[in-house]
């Protein structure tokens, strides 16, 4: 049984012919791997006729699904340019792919890229056809909702400090997260990095740690711009993030940097335990 059998709505199908074959999903295609299926058919749903132009056009999408920006971006991309061999083609619906652009156009935008002519949601069938339809309407009250990382103007970064005004700093902040950043090196030209957070604190009730660490690693994926800036080398730079959480969005306010040598950091980490703010 493959994973979005629960999004099927029943109707009538569209004939595929049988100019297409179904393939195995290639390695390089990452985020349509461990979604219920390994086969694909190839021409996709994009128009796609060769497993290198699959390959190439998909992986300008790998960061986006990364980013998490909806729950079902992965499903809506690899319903796309990858999907399921059955004997007929099985569309994503209208009302998933409005869903997906809605949470997932302000990110591209932030990236510099508008959402794609390609991905225009009216030529997608609407639910009362067979497609790939989003989870029910009570997802949301089933999941506790966490607050949202933004496209946010990157805060320049602070490197000469006392450990007094990064605790003002503090007393003013939901959230401090150090973060350990490096580039890694990829066999096609995009960027990608490994992200490491450990969190010093959290003063909001509801937020977990874990919790505040991925949503760190997702501000710092849709703000890449960001990332860029604060890892110049290859060699791995560690930083503070401090922020606050504001109507369910999460804001980074200072970024530190966090040099071996500076004790600074550390002492302000340790005296916030007993700290009185004012």
């Amino acid at each position: 049984v493959f994973a979005v059998n629960g999004f099927l709505r029943v109707a009538t199908g569209l004939d595929i012919g049988l100019s297409t074959k179904c393939v195995a999903i290639p390695k390089e295609m990452g985020m349509c791997h461990q979604i219920g299926y390994s086969e694909m058919r190839l021409p996709n749903l994009m128009g796609h006729t060769s497993m290198a132009e699959v390959i190439l056009k998909s992986t300008t999408w790998q960061h986006l699904v990364h980013t998490d920006c909806h729950p079902h971006v992965r499903t809506f991309l690899c319903s796309l340019f990858a999907p399921i061999c059955l004997d007929t083609f099985i569309q994503p619906c209208r009302s998933m792919c409005s869903a997906v652009r809605d949470s997932c156009a302000p990110v591209l935008l932030c990236h510099g890229h508008p959402w794609p002519a390609s991905l225009d949601c009216d030529r997608f069938p609407g639910d009362e056809d067979v497609c790939l339809a989003p989870l029910t309407k009570d997802y949301k009250y089933l999941h506790k909702v966490q607050p949202k990382p933004t496209c946010q103007t990157c805060p320049a970064v602070e490197e000469f400090f006392t450990h007094k005004r990064v605790l003002e700093v503090f007393c003013d902040s939901n959230f401090a997260v150090k973060v350990k950043l490096s580039k890694k090196r990829t066999a096609f030209e995009d960027q990608e990095y490994n992200i490491e957070c450990q969190v010093e604190f959290i003063t909001q009730g509801s937020l977990l740690p874990y919790e505040t660490q991925s949503m760190i690693q997702q501000w710092l994926l849709i703000n890449e711009k960001c990332i860029e800036r604060m890892t110049p080398t290859h060699r791995p730079t560690v930083y503070l993030l401090v922020g606050n959480i504001e109507e369910g969005i999460i804001l980074v306010k200072q970024v530190y940097r966090w040099q071996r040598k500076d004790s600074q950091l550390t002492l302000a980490t340790q005296k916030w335990r007993y700290h009185k703010c004012l």
